[in-house]
């Protein structure tokens, strides 16, 4: 295991296939999980790409430090990451608020960015109030009160089912999550808006979208797509908010597809 220490917190962190000569591509996760959602794909990219994954302050093994947290701080986190590893001109693949974090991480340090990969993500993800809300009810009741509403929005019903031992796995993962990393988080979420800064992305783009997300849905992700110039959208076929874990090998193809035509300089098309 790979750990850095950034700023006031450890960073879990994993990088995969390091060569000079090889794209970086970057994965940061959703709420709630860690970088083991994105281990179906990655098992599929290594070998011609450079991987950096890494568990997001409050996530997995990487430090809580002080909640709630602002998208700046997740941000400034990446940010000191990348440095750290002397990454720079990388393709960053960031799925629901790691979605909102590689946009935050375009608007301040774009020199970092070559392309994005926008997964099962928006300019602005849910109201104030719904925000609020979740976190009172997580603080009062823990993670465990909502999880069974939060699998619906992630995974279609044929992967909820009782007989899946990967919908336990990843329902375990939800609930271990510190609860404070993950209201700190959600606070995150409640406060970022970039609406005005989607519009200002100028590295090629793919939004990426299940069609049964139910916390993102393909609507919401295709107003992010057209917020950002010359973006491409992709819908994948029974995937809830989560398609690296449902359907990796599309999701797979789809970012190789897109990866193949950044490196080769085609004009994206909408």
């Amino acid at each position: 295991m790979q750990f850095a220490r950034i700023d006031d917190i450890t960073l879990h962190y994993q990088v995969i296939g390091a060569t000079a000569e090889k794209p970086v591509i970057v994965f940061a996760s959703s709420l709630g999980t860690d970088f083991r959602i994105w281990r179906d794909v990655i098992v599929r990219l290594v070998g011609d790409f450079a991987i950096v994954t890494y568990d997001k302050r409050g996530h997995g093994l990487s430090d809580v430090g002080h909640a709630p947290y602002s998208i700046e701080n997740h941000v400034d986190d990446l940010i000191a990451l990348l440095d750290h590893l002397a990454v720079q001109n990388a393709i960053i693949c960031g799925l629901s608020v790691g979605g909102l974090i590689a946009q935050g991480l375009y608007a301040k340090r774009p020199d970092l960015v070559r392309a994005l990969i926008l997964c099962d993500t928006a300019h602005k993800i849910g109201t104030a109030d719904i925000w609020n809300a979740r976190i009172a009810t997580v603080e009062e009741s823990g993670i465990e009160s909502i999880a069974d509403t939060v699998l619906e929005r992630w995974f279609t019903p044929p992967f909820r089912s009782e007989t899946n031992p990967a919908f336990t796995g990843y329902r375990n993962m939800l609930i271990r999550q510190p609860v404070a990393g993950y209201t700190g988080t959600c606070a995150a979420v409640r406060d970022a808006d970039y609406t005005e800064a989607a519009a200002r992305i100028a590295v090629p783009a793919i939004c990426v979208v299940g069609d049964q997300d139910g916390s993102t849905p393909p609507d919401l992700v295709l107003e992010l797509a057209k917020l950002i110039p010359r973006a491409r959208y992709e819908v994948i076929r029974d995937a809830g908010h989560i398609p690296c874990v449902e359907q990796p090998e599309a999701l797979t193809a789809v970012i190789r597809a897109f990866v193949d035509q950044t490196l080769n300089g085609e004009q994206p098309h909408g």
